[in-house]
């Protein structure tokens, strides 16, 4: 517990860049020894999804690297609106958001509202895994998020 809240943002699991062009981007991790990376699963699996713009959502362009203690992301927004996009424009490069891995999307979402944070955007699969953006960068300086790949017991 940190000043009596149940910690939410307790398992990093990833740290998302936003970048102008990826494929520039990979190459110059890569040319430092950060990879491999791999294309991100389809952004069309989320069902339900709440976001600015499901055309700026759709355009985004996502590659993973998995390191041994964190998963970097790479993410170029495309031209319609999104808060990447803003960003992007906005800030230039860089940190976007840092995600934190839970076990069930929509109790750390329920949780998270509860404690005052302002949902930004979220999705879910069928099988209620998905995300939760959080409009935290005015007081963290970064977006945070929350995703569950698992529930419990599957």
């Amino acid at each position: 517990m940190t000043h009596g809240v149940t910690p939410l943002f307790d398992k990093l699991h990833h740290i998302c860049i936003v970048v102008r062009d990826i494929d520039k981007a990979q190459t110059y991790y890569e040319s430092i020894g950060i990879g491999p990376w791999m294309p991100y699963p389809p952004l069309a699996e989320y069902e339900e999804l709440d976001v600015p713009s499901t055309e700026g959502f759709l355009s985004l362009k996502y590659r993973i690297c998995n390191l041994p203690n964190v998963q970097l992301q790479l993410c170029e927004p495309g031209d319609a609106p999104s808060p990447q996009r803003q960003h992007l424009d906005a800030r230039g490069e860089g940190v976007f958001h840092i995600g934190f891995e839970v076990l069930d999307a929509d109790a750390a979402e329920a949780q998270a509202r509860a404690q005052g944070l302002p949902v930004l955007m979220r999705g879910r699969r069928a099988n209620r895994t998905g995300f939760t953006y959080y409009d935290s960068a005015g007081g963290a300086g970064v977006n945070l998020l929350t995703r569950a790949t698992n529930l419990p017991g599957k």
